[in-house]
């Protein structure tokens, strides 16, 4: 049910983030200092499993604003056809692969700096992939992936042909 999103959320994702985002929308929240505080350094909607599709879009947004991407860790369960890497605005990005079963993605800048991202199943209805958004980005927040998505009421379980 809609309200029941929208009511333990209000306010926490800004209007103009919540008329934006749809599949395909990367949301960060991005600090500038070392501790990076929080269980998640924002979310990704992807429109589909096909990472071929799906990650050159991730990647070029990301470079934006982190600078080059040299990896990628994905869930393995949750991804069809995991190639070992892409070519992405000419630049080799390697991906790796594990069946962590976490609903993130990990993104490597540089040797070690990680950011890990939510990932919100293509099927989520707008409100729930909002609801998650917000709470995925609030700062300091604590909650795993998993219980934001249980919380938002998002099942990361295959439905037909999509996540």
């Amino acid at each position: 049910m809609v309200d029941d999103f929208e009511a333990p959320f209000p306010g926490l994702l800004p209007d103009r983030f919540r008329e934006s985002a749809k599949p395909g929308s990367v949301l960060l929240r991005l600090e500038t200092t070392r501790s990076r505080e929080g269980a998640l350094d924002g979310t990704w909607w992807p429109r589909s499993r096909d990472v071929g599709a799906e990650l050159p879009g991730l990647v070029t947004a990301l470079t934006e604003h982190l600078g080059p991407v040299t990896r990628i860790g994905l869930d393995a369960d949750a991804w069809d056809d995991i190639p070992a890497r892409l070519v992405v605005d000419g630049r080799s990005v390697h991906i790796d692969w594990y069946p962590v079963g976490d609903d993130t993605v990990i993104i490597t800048r540089g040797d070690r700096d990680h950011f890990v991202l939510l990932v919100i199943p293509p099927q989520a209805s707008l409100d729930a992939a909002h609801a998650a958004m917000a709470r995925a980005v609030e700062a300091g927040g604590t909650d795993s992936a998993r219980r934001i998505l249980i919380a938002t009421g998002i099942s990361s379980e295959p439905s037909g042909e999509s996540f």
